[in-house]
């Protein structure tokens, strides 16, 4: 029962973090810390991943659909001028930069959150994230128009691909990475967020694969053990993932991520005074 209470929580965590602007990375350490529930499987890892990423393909089926054939008639016939084209190749290119980085330094950033200070270096990140939300949103106030994803170049491409390079870090929201760069790039805050959704596919696929790899090569006799809670926390993540998107890209049609950005802050100071303290 208690692995069954634990994946839900991890589930939860996972499926709402991952979205809003929060940092699930940063969560994930933290949750289990300060509730005593030691780290999670990377099996485990490998389905809460894929749960969030049925999450994106539940809501943007059509886009994803609607990209891919228009990928296609873009390399038959050598053009660009499809925005669905130009969409679904921004995508493949923007996840990149998190692909090459995570792979150069997988162990360091493994390190990162298992070690004994693995909470102080979510909190510490948190206010990192709390920076990159409240400094893209007075960046915003000074930027003239607003673009949409169709109007978004290669450069807002890269840039908000690196951006999802940083969120790697514990604490470090990689939806409030890649939104706030978008933002600073000039887009409006839906198309960040709806982009940043879009370029998550490909990164949570990888992610969950890679660990799903790691997972049955290390332990492949336990997975039978696990897939009570395997099956919880894939159910829980996704459906709260859909809740969270939904969420989300309501909310920021009419309002800002400064919410968010004192969310971090305030979470941030908590836990790193908990640890200094010798929680």
């Amino acid at each position: 029962m208690f692995e069954i209470i634990k994946a839900i929580v991890l589930g939860f965590v996972q499926g709402a973090t991952e979205f809003i602007p929060v940092s699930s990375s940063g969560h994930l350490v933290i949750v289990p810390w300060l509730l005593g529930l030691g780290h999670s499987t990377l099996l485990f890892d490998a389905v809460v991943h894929w749960g969030t990423l049925v999450a994106i393909v539940l809501i943007f089926w059509r886009d994803f659909w609607s990209m891919f054939l228009a990928a296609i008639q873009s390399l038959l016939s050598r053009s660009l001028q499809d925005a669905n084209a130009r969409l679904a190749w921004f995508v493949v290119l923007g996840s990149i930069p998190a692909a090459v980085g995570g792979l150069l330094f997988e162990q360091w950033i493994e390190s990162l959150f298992t070690g004994t200070a693995a909470p102080l270096v979510a909190g510490t990140f948190l206010l990192v994230t709390a920076m990159l939300l409240g400094g893209s949103e007075l960046m915003t106030a000074r930027l003239q128009g607003r673009k949409s994803e169709s109007e978004m170049t290669l450069v807002d491409t890269m840039a908000i691909g690196c951006a999802q390079v940083v969120a790697l870090l514990p604490g470090v929201s990689r939806s409030g990475s890649t939104i706030a760069a978008g933002l600073t790039r000039g887009l409006t805050r839906e198309a960040a967020a709806r982009f940043s959704f879009l370029l998550g596919a490909p990164i949570f696929f990888g992610a969950g694969l890679l660990q799903l790899a790691k997972a049955l090569g290390e332990d492949a006799g336990n997975v039978a053990a696990q897939a009570p809670a395997l099956i919880v926390g894939f159910l829980v993540s996704a459906v709260t993932g859909f809740i969270a998107i939904r969420f989300l890209l309501a909310y920021l049609r009419n309002n800002n991520l400064y919410l968010f950005a004192i969310y971090c802050f305030v979470a941030g100071l908590i836990v790193i005074g908990l640890y200094s303290a010798g929680f």
